[in-house]
């Protein structure tokens, strides 16, 4: 079986967190640091640490956040082989958080990854993985171009709408080429189908050849749609420290499942736990994280 193929964004977080009540308009005393980041970044490196043969194509910047992200993803154990250095800025997100580790509100600079082009990411190299996971960060042309060499191979895609905007840029793709799996949120859904309710909206989406869809909701867990009945993931509680890459961990754990041949709610489960096991530390993608850790998780919460 080959390596996960995962296309996406790169970019360098940058979270502040309050130590009060976030008040909007003005300053607030808190405290502030940096780490490699980006949803397909992130999920590489998640997936590098859980033991899954991982190649990453991502655009970085000729400066030196695109240098740290380079160092940071290979030390995760990911293949960077394919992935391209464009003569601009890397990425950058900018996330502000409240003293509980809620996201109060986010910019990001995805100007690199937008850059990638579909000639960057090669046919052979998509038609050689075991799985393929791409987010939304990406342009248009370049999605549609990774979905359609993915079919044409039988290689199955896992998508990450990463926001209700950039969601969109799925709508022109739905209906004609596969999909295994696509991850959005309710309000990321509703953009998707153009149906308020959940269970319309997922059947919109399964009209439109996408097999699983994997709602999250955060703190209330998430429910995966497929072809069964649906499975309800609960999330387990947990003192967070901070929210950011808790869904890139989930997918990450989930596609581990999914190459190990465990059935999607058992996938599903191990996306749980390695949520859980991000949001209570201090990091986007945490460095202890393996596959063993998030077993520890599991058994834990089936006493």
């Amino acid at each position: 079986m080959g390596p996960v193929l995962v296309v996406g964004g790169a970019n360098v977080d940058v979270i502040a967190r309050s130590t009060a009540a976030f008040r909007p308009g003005t300053s607030n005393p808190g405290a502030t640091h940096s780490s490699a980041g980006g949803v397909g970044r992130n999920i590489a490196a998640n997936l590098g640490l859980l033991g899954v043969p991982t190649a990453l194509i991502a655009a970085f910047g000729d400066d030196t956040f695109g240098q740290r992200m380079v160092d940071e993803t290979r030390s995760a154990g990911v293949d960077l082989r394919h992935s391209v250095q464009l003569p601009m800025p890397s990425g950058s997100y900018l996330a502000m958080l409240d003293a509980d580790g809620e996201l109060v509100g986010a910019v990001s600079d995805m100007s690199a990854t937008e850059a990638l082009a579909p000639e960057h990411v090669p046919d052979e190299v998509v038609a050689a993985a075991s799985y393929v996971v791409a987010d939304t960060n990406l342009s248009t042309a370049t999605l549609e171009h990774v979905c359609r060499a993915a079919a044409a191979a039988d290689v199955p895609v896992v998508l990450d709408p990463v926001s209700d905007r950039k969601a969109q840029r799925l709508l022109p793709m739905l209906g004609s080429v596969p999909i295994h799996t696509l991850t959005p949120t309710r309000s990321e859904l509703v953009a998707l189908s153009g149906r308020e309710d959940v269970e319309a909206g997922v059947c919109t989406l399964h009209e439109a050849g996408v097999a699983r869809v994997w709602v999250r909701e955060g703190a209330r867990g998430s429910t995966l749609f497929g072809s069964g009945a649906p499975i309800s993931v609960p999330a387990i509680p947990a003192q967070v420290r901070d929210v950011t890459g808790a869904g890139d961990a989930m997918c990450a754990a989930y596609v581990h499942g999914l190459c190990a041949g465990l059935s999607d709610a058992d996938a599903a489960a191990r996306g749980a736990a390695a949520a859980y096991l991000t949001i209570t530390s201090d990091f986007t993608v945490r460095p202890d994280l393996s596959a063993a850790l998030v077993e520890q998780v599991l058994q834990k919460e089936r006493i």
